[in-house]
Parts: structure tokens; C-alpha cells; sequence
């Protein structure tokens, strides 16, 4: 037995604490938040600058709302959290060989002569602690999964209903409502074999069945 060697096997199967791994994690998660935090920022900013040149009105009516390139940077950001969840769920199966930590490795690393008996301090602490990463970062995936799927099916949605609703207008505009017919009176036909005092005594009686009452 060389002095030492229990130290590099330690090392070589546990290269990195599970704690720092998952801060690590946090902070990579963290910054695609920050980036939406900037952007809206920047929104305020411009807004503000806005309202100064044109006298109170205002560029933005919410510039903390998820519209234009808001939308993109907030799912751009979802993008990205899912994406270093999978890598860290990755990292730690490549590092782990499956989620798994040993009571006992065997290991016969240079420059140890022979193989080398190396016991993990609280293995059963470490697994519980991974297996709660592990389960963890697969219900962040899955959250960041179903919001894409929900901003994505919304805006779609929004589009056909809009899209809908121009060409309603459209049809609208070419098929306008106008008078299909024309009224009764064009289509009333006098007699030409009536007088003129048979056609005014016709009209007198119309103003008296009407109920209209003229003085003179």
C-alpha cells in the first residue's frame, strides 16, 4: 500500500461534490433569466426616452409584456434552461456511470503500484442527494417544456384567429352589403289609361287610409 493512492481513487471517482455540480447548475440556469430581466430593461428605458420626445405618449403600453422580441428573448430563455438542464443531467450520468455511487471501487490508477480498496464517505447520503438533482432537473425540463408548448400553441392560435378574422373583413369589403333590391315604388306601375283626376283622387285616398291630415 502507497500513501496517497486512496486519495486519487477518491478523486477519480468522485471528481466534483455534488453541491458545487448543482450551484454550478443554478447559475447556468439562472442567467437566461437574467437576460429576459435586461431586455425588459432595455424596453423601460426606451419607453421612457420615448415619452420625454413625444410629450407623455408612450412607446410600449407594458414593456414588461411578452410581445415582439420580448416573446423570442422569453422563449429563447426557455430554450436555453432546458438545455443546460439536459447537459447537467448528462455531466452527472458520464461522471456517475448511471446515477450510481459505490460503497467499494477497486481502482488501480497510476502511479499506484496495486489495486487500491477505496470507500466513499456517506455513499447513501450522496446518492439520495443525486437522485433528487436528477429528479429535480427532469421537472424543470418538463415545465420548461410545457410552457414552449403553451407559448408556441398561443401564438399560433392568436395568428389563425387574426388571420380569420382579416380575411372576414376582407370577404366583408368585397361582398359589401347593398340594397339586393330595389324599392317597391320603382317596380309600381301607373296605368296610362287612367286621368289625371282619377290618379289624384287615388292619392287623396292613400292620405286618408295613412292617416295624414294636411290644412291649408
Amino acid at each position: 500500500f502507497q500513501p496517497g493512492c486512496t486519495n486519487i481513487c477518491y478523486d477519480h471517482i468522485f471528481p466534483i461534490s455534488h453541491i458545487r455540480l448543482w450551484a454550478l447548475q443554478l447559475i447556468f440556469i439562472t442567467c437566461p433569466s437574467l437576460m429576459v430581466m435586461a431586455h425588459v430593461k432595455y424596453r423601460e428605458g426606451k419607453d421612457a426616452k420615448y415619452v420625454e420626445l413625444h410629450h407623455g405618449s408612450h412607446l410600449y403600453a407594458n414593456p414588461g409584456k411578452k410581445r415582439g422580441g420580448l416573446w423570442w428573448t422569453y422563449l429563447l430563455s426557455l430554450v436555453f434552461k432546458a438545455g443546460f438542464d439536459v447537459a447537467f443531467l448528462y455531466i452527472l450520468y458520464r461522471i456517475y456511470d448511471g446515477y450510481d455511487l459505490p460503497k467499494l471501487s477497486k481502482c488501480s490508477l497510476e502511479p499506484c503500484p496495486n489495486t487500491v480498496d477505496c470507500f466513499i464517505s456517506r455513499p447513501t447520503e450522496k446518492k439520495i442527494f443525486m437522485l433528487f438533482m436528477v429528479v429535480s432537473s427532469a421537472v424543470c425540463i418538463f415545465m420548461c417544456l410545457c410552457e414552449m408548448v403553451y407559448l408556441i400553441g398561443k401564438r399560433i392560435s392568436k395568428l389563425v384567429r387574426i388571420r380569420q378574422e382579416n380575411q372576414r373583413l376582407l370577404f366583408a369589403e368585397q361582398h359589401e352589403l347593398t340594397n339586393m333590391a330595389p324599392p317597391r315604388s320603382q317596380y309600381r306601375k301607373t296605368d296610362p289609361t287612367l286621368s289625371d283626376s282619377q290618379m289624384s283622387l287615388n292619392r287623396r285616398e292613400k292620405i286618408r287610409e295613412g292617416g295624414i291630415s294636411t290644412t291649408l
